[in-house]
């Protein structure tokens, strides 16, 4: 069976394919010379997607166009391929990390990608969305990288070759390293995954961006010079003020953002920055110094505390992961940095162990952004601290300064949020 893929050279969409058709041992031709925006627009490839847009995988039945569905496509020509997994729940899975390197990874390294490179136009803050969504998609995916060589099960799946294949433009184009050290299990993940065997089959000397792309701006069109016409001579009025020209470089002063809510709150006797520097710059008698500093500058009308437990501590059975899973979502409150403080502990000498937390917030509930935005949230239960309660004000009190033991248990790690 002859099966012809149309696409360019270097399309990672087609890099999907011809790797899963590589660890199925099916044989795919790849159309020699295609040229984009020549080959994609003839009437024979219009009638196999009338689109216009590749790839396109030529069969025996008949097209198929969308890039996923042909890789599912190729793999399920295999019987039995271990690219699909073992079980339901596993093929399951697979479709899910599909969705996600679909609409999480690529479609946000895609909205800022392809504006600095002119394809659409750029905007500043559609770029700074993207960036965003994009973080918060591969820290999720870090977390499940901490403990996974693989998305699915212990060998490569569909689900690695898309996902992979989505990576790689980022990381070709404009992922540089310091951007991805954020995610460090992201990182071994794909170098992993491209030094495959199957995979450098169809991956050639991948390297990593060094920089992010400038942003392409496009010249302006000339004026068309109109020829001149001989007017007859009207009678000459009193000169108009000419209007001030704006300069055809100077861009608009961009508008200023909308102010956080929690910065429209009446002002506090609790300065956050003040906190935090007593914090950093106790080294000792930190009960007397720090935790008596703390409770001095404590404003209950401006600031409330809040007490966290994970609700799955029954997972948590390997120590560095239950770590890296703090850390991620550190990480992920970083959007709140200047309006909290936070104290995250993980307890007990053998597993399961636990985590549980404090929180000081601005405000008195927890702000709204964050619950909408990390998504870790949920995954905690939440408490409000009564410091009318001595017994929970001395428990704020040994979660900021590590006391341990810590309710009978010794620590694992404390890791601190300022």
């Amino acid at each position: 069976m002859t099966l012809v893929l149309h696409a360019n050279s270097g399309n990672k969409n087609a890099f999907k394919t011809l790797i899963a058709a590589e660890y199925s041992g099916i044989k795919v031709e790849l159309v020699k010379d295609f040229q984009m925006g020549v080959s994609n627009k003839t009437p024979e490839f219009v009638k196999m997607n009338p689109l216009g847009k590749v790839p396109v995988l030529e069969t025996p039945d008949g097209p198929i166009f969308e890039s996923n569905a042909i890789a599912r496509y190729v793999a399920r020509l295999k019987a039995d391929n271990p690219l699909y997994g073992s079980s339901l729940i596993d093929y399951a899975h697979i479709e899910q990390w599909m969705d996600f390197a679909a609409t999480e990874v690529d479609a946000n390294i895609g909205k800022w990608l392809y504006p600095r490179l002119g394809f659409y136009p750029y905007a500043a803050v559609s770029e700074e969305t993207a960036i965003f969504a994009l973080k918060r998609a591969l820290g999720s995916l870090n977390t499940h990288l901490a403990s996974n060589t693989y998305l699915v099960g212990h060998s490569v799946t569909l689900a690695d070759i898309v996902l992979t294949c989505n990576l790689y433009i980022g990381f070709v184009l404009i992922l540089t390293k310091s951007f991805t050290s954020e995610f460090p299990h992201v990182e071994r993940y794909f170098w992993t995954m491209v030094n495959q065997p199957n995979f450098k089959k169809v991956f050639i000397d991948v390297k990593q961006a060094e920089s992010v792309p400038p942003v392409q701006k496009k010249a302006a069109p000339a004026k068309e010079q109109k020829p001149k016409v001989a007017k007859k001579e009207a009678p000459k009025e009193a000169p108009k003020p000419k209007a001030v020209e704006k300069p055809e470089e100077e861009e608009e002063a961009p508008k200023p953002k909308p102010k956080n809510p929690l910065d429209l709150l009446p002002p506090s006797k609790m300065i956050l920055d003040e906190w935090k520097r007593l914090y950093s710059n106790t080294k000792t008698n930190f009960r007397e110094v720090a935790i008596k500093g703390f409770w001095d500058m404590y404003d209950p009308e401006g600031y409330s505390l809040w007490f966290c437990d994970y609700k799955y501590n029954d997972e948590n059975t390997v120590s560095f992961v239950t770590m890296n899973k703090v850390g991620g979502f550190l990480q992920r409150m970083d959007l709140c940095r200047k309006y909290a403080f936070g104290k995250m502990l993980v307890i007990g000498s053998e597993p399961p162990f636990k985590v549980k937390g404090l929180w000081l917030f601005r405000g008195l509930e927890i702000p709204k952004f964050v619950m909408d935005e990390v998504y870790d949230m949920e995954l905690y239960e939440w408490t409000k601290v009564d410091i009318s309660d001595e017994a929970q004000k001395e428990r704020v009190s040994a979660m900021i300064e590590d006391l341990e033991p810590f309710e009978g248990e010794s620590l694992l790690d404390a890791k601190c949020f300022k």
